[in-house]
């Protein structure tokens, strides 16, 4: 890879942002061949602003060798099917499974063919952040199929759980009516008001 050259008075991290502001899509392009990661990072970002992100370009960074690249193509794959969450959904670094999650969150029901990763990862993800995330994700996709692990996540720490309950709002039955009323007594005042606020929706 080789570095994109600064402009006099101007460190090269600004260029490259900047670039996407000016329409200068030949120096945000450049940078996606940057040594320095964080170039890479914001050459993709500038790209996108300007509309000229490219589908290879996004598979690509989604297999860049640092985790930063990889989460910023996670993130951009809320609005981009070829992002392929699949993959980051099994990717070593939490904090690019916690992006694609997200992502797959954002797609909808377009995401349904996510659910079990992202089940498997609301009950078996070491880290809390990306149990959350998955959990929303499977709230926002409403598949049935995610209920049992968004039910689970309310048996989780205090975080995961108002998420989870902020989750169950799409489903119904006795599981769910269950969990609710398990919320509004829950220690946690904030997993008390989710519940609060899930409730109407659920009528119960």
């Amino acid at each position: 890879m080789t570095a994109v050259p600064a402009q006099p008075g101007s460190t090269r991290w600004q260029q490259i942002a900047g670039a996407g502001h000016t329409g200068d899509v030949a120096t945000a392009r450049a940078a996606l061949a940057d040594a320095d990661p964080e170039a890479r990072v914001l050459a993709l970002g500038a790209l996108a602003r300007l509309g000229t992100l490219e589908a290879a370009e996004l598979e690509a960074a989604a297999s860049d060798p640092h985790h930063g690249v990889r989460r910023r193509a996670a993130q951009l794959g809320a609005a981009r099917p070829e992002v392929p969450l699949a993959l980051l959904l099994a990717d070593d670094s939490p904090a690019v499974v916690d992006a694609a999650a997200w992502a797959a969150g954002e797609r909808g029901a377009a995401a349904a063919a996510l659910v079990p990763r992202l089940a498997e990862l609301a009950v078996g993800a070491e880290d809390a952040l990306v149990r959350e995330a998955a959990i929303a994700a499977l709230g926002a996709i409403g598949d049935p199929r995610g209920l049992p692990a968004v039910l689970a996540g309310c048996r989780d720490k205090p975080a995961v759980r108002r998420r989870a309950v902020l989750a169950l709002a799409p489903f119904d039955g006795p599981d769910v009516e269950a969990a609710l009323a398990a919320a509004l007594e829950d220690r946690d005042w904030q997993v008390r008001q989710a519940a609060e606020d899930v409730t109407p929706v659920a009528e119960i």
